[in-house]
């Protein structure tokens, strides 16, 4: 991903909210059809209404693949506008507010290690194995699927993912979200003792003879904001309220998602609150500005956060109000700052595993 940083300017960082709000709106209502703004659910509420469309990483992939903007500007991490550029056309360009906002996940699962381990998996067994990547992981990841059979996922389409590989193979290897595959992959029917945790050291536990039987291969990656919730405090929660509904996003633990009535991705928890009944309890896990938003919006249902304080994504946080309307200044003028451009070494091995996944009945 080719990033050319821009700091933010201290004339920026020093105007108030009601500026920065103008600011935007302005240069939004100059830009018209040519400006399109995608916000992620985890923005802050101050990002998010500037937002032309906002969506979880699946929903967002689709309409930057669909749009016909010159310019898209990405509020979310920098792995899901590298995927804006890779499923847009050659004109179009895509920018970041922020592009030191990274994602603690996507960085678990370097290429390099992803491909010894590859090398290992197939020398080991000859059963055919179908990689898969989550959506939050590196352009050169999801090349890497592209090139050897294997598509993305995200947390919204990950059981139709896995449906499509092993319907072209024996075993799957899952990276970078070790809990997105084990909760996805247990769903299905797989039992724990037919995934394996990969490690580069062929122990006893990790021996040839048991990558042999695994049907998934699970890399150790895992997201910071969803380990932060945990079964007790589901049970103490259920021991106040036993009529609690508690749901989940997949990136949570395996004993999380285990205690939870209901598991899906932030689309899927916001459609479920919005047909809940009036007056229903709901404890959400997942990243608060998410929880936040769900409050204010359906103040008729009870609704909290699965935790005594609120987990909240640091990376995601980076994408400040200064800075959108800072990119939105240079964009006027010309000035094409914070641009994502995918090294086309990767862009089209990465553009079919994309294509693949977003092909998937989701």
């Amino acid at each position: 991903m080719t990033i050319n940083p821009t700091k933010l300017p201290e004339s920026f960082s020093k105007l108030s909210a009601s500026e920065l709000n103008g600011i935007i709106k302005r240069i939004k209502a100059k830009l018209g059809n040519r400006l399109l703004i995608l916000g992620h659910h985890y923005m802050s509420d101050a990002v998010i209404a500037h937002a032309d469309r906002r969506g979880d990483s699946f929903g967002l992939a689709k309409i930057a693949a669909e749009t016909q903007a010159e310019y898209i500007v990405f509020c979310g991490v920098h792995f899901m506008a590298e995927t804006a550029d890779i499923v847009t056309r050659a004109e179009q360009q895509v920018f970041i507010p922020d592009p030191t906002a990274g994602c603690f996940l996507a960085d678990c699962a370097r290429i390099e290690e992803v491909k010894a381990a590859w090398q290992v998996l197939r020398s080991v067994s000859d059963m055919r194995i179908v990689p898969v990547t989550y959506v939050n992981s590196g352009a050169d990841l999801k090349a890497f699927c592209g090139e050897n059979g294997g598509l993305v996922c995200t947390s919204s389409n990950a059981a139709a993912a896995l449906n499509w590989a092993f319907g072209r193979g024996d075993k799957v290897f899952f990276f970078p979200d070790q809990h997105l595959g084990r909760n996805t992959a247990y769903r299905k029917g797989i039992a724990l003792d037919e995934m394996l945790l990969w490690s580069s050291d062929l122990s006893a536990s990790n021996s040839e003879d048991v990558i042999r039987r695994a049907k998934v291969i699970l890399w150790d990656g895992f997201c910071i904001v969803h380990q932060e919730f945990d079964s007790d405090y589901i049970s103490r929660l259920r021991r106040e309220d036993p009529q609690v509904r508690i749901i989940v996003h997949p990136e949570c633990d395996f004993d999380v998602a285990q205690s939870a009535d209901d598991m899906g991705s932030t689309a899927y928890i916001i459609d479920k609150i919005k047909n809940a009944p009036v007056g229903s309890h709901w404890a959400v896990a997942t990243e608060k500005n998410l929880v936040n938003r769900l409050k204010e919006d359906y103040p008729d249902r009870r609704i909290e956060i699965l935790q005594t304080f609120e987990p909240a994504c640091q990376s995601m946080a980076q994408i400040s109000l200064a800075r959108l309307a800072f990119l939105l200044a240079q964009l006027e003028r010309g000035n094409l700052i914070n641009r994502v451009a995918v090294d086309e070494r990767y862009a089209g091995a990465a553009r079919i595993a994309l294509k693949r996944m977003l092909e998937l009945n989701a």
